[in-house]
């Protein structure tokens, strides 16, 4: 994400919103892979702030804790509050020339790339000017209940541990985990541990934050990407290894939890190595 400050000048600026004129006290909202390009008028001058995406998710995770269940639920979620790519945020030009000796500050605090002593003032740096920026910016209402975070999200595989675990739930989890492979199905994994389908699903919803079917395509997604590292197999051999059979299928459940395609991910692995 980028966030342009306007100091000096002017601009027509060609974006997702079509042709909009920005001037000083004027800030650019602009989401990751957006296209925007500006003819000045005259002149103008401009500090930009760049965001990384995992940063902006994290954010969004703690600001809003209370209502997501881990940080793949805060990436749609994110998605979803933030849904207008580009933004013509109007902040005048008196509240913007407050932000301009932190913005000062940042950059010359940049200049030498991040080192650990100065995170701390970057960061005080950085969220003094999303204080001012936040309020400005369109957002859009969004509304997900505890049942469909539970149902839809792959996410990390930690036991909630606000209740005991029942049994039940304990057991359908041992058997997910030793034999992810297998063509479980809600009703399956029911028989096995003695109980109704939607009685599994509320028991282990309610134990892990997640239904049995989301849990077991996450631990395929841990499997295949640890196959992706450690091995030379061909990308379909391994997502037959660890489950699934349809290729298709398995890159979405894949890039869902990872956030990359398997070929993705293996280039990566590899271009990480090679370095």
């Amino acid at each position: 994400m980028k966030l342009i400050f306007v100091r000096h000048g002017s601009a027509i600026l060609l974006s997702e919103f079509g042709e909009k004129p920005v001037k000083v006290g004027d800030v650019i909202a602009l989401a990751a892979n957006t296209l925007c390009e500006s003819k000045p008028e005259g002149s103008i001058t401009v500090t930009t702030i760049y965001l990384d995406r995992d940063y902006i998710v994290d954010q969004v995770f703690w600001q809003h804790a209370a209502l997501l269940a881990d940080r793949l639920d805060a990436q749609d979620f994110a998605e979803e509050l933030y849904s207008e790519p580009a933004q013509v945020l109007h902040l005048g030009e008196d509240r913007a020339g407050m932000l301009m000796p932190w913005l000062d500050e940042l950059v010359a605090l940049s200049l030498d790339g991040p080192t650990p002593e100065k995170f701390y003032r970057m960061q005080a740096l950085l969220f003094g000017v999303l204080d001012v920026v936040a309020p400005h910016v369109r957002t859009t209402p969004t509304r997900r209940s505890p049942t469909q975070r539970r149902a839809i999200r792959l996410g990390t595989l930690s036991p909630r541990n606000f209740a005991p675990l029942r049994a039940e739930a304990r057991q359908a989890v041992d058997l997910l985990r030793d034999a992810p492979e297998q063509r479980w199905t809600l009703q399956s994994l029911a028989d096995a541990v003695h109980l109704s389908p939607s009685q599994l699903g509320r028991v282990f919803g309610n134990a892990y934050g997640k239904s049995p079917m989301t849990y077991l395509a996450t631990l395929r997604a841990q499997q295949l990407a640890r196959l992706l590292r450690e091995t030379d197999l061909a990308i379909e051999q391994a997502m037959r290894e660890v489950g699934w059979r349809s290729r298709g299928h398995a890159a979405r459940m894949f890039r869902q939890a990872v956030g990359v395609t398997p070929t993705r991910y293996r280039d990566l692995v590899r271009q990480k190595a090679a370095a």
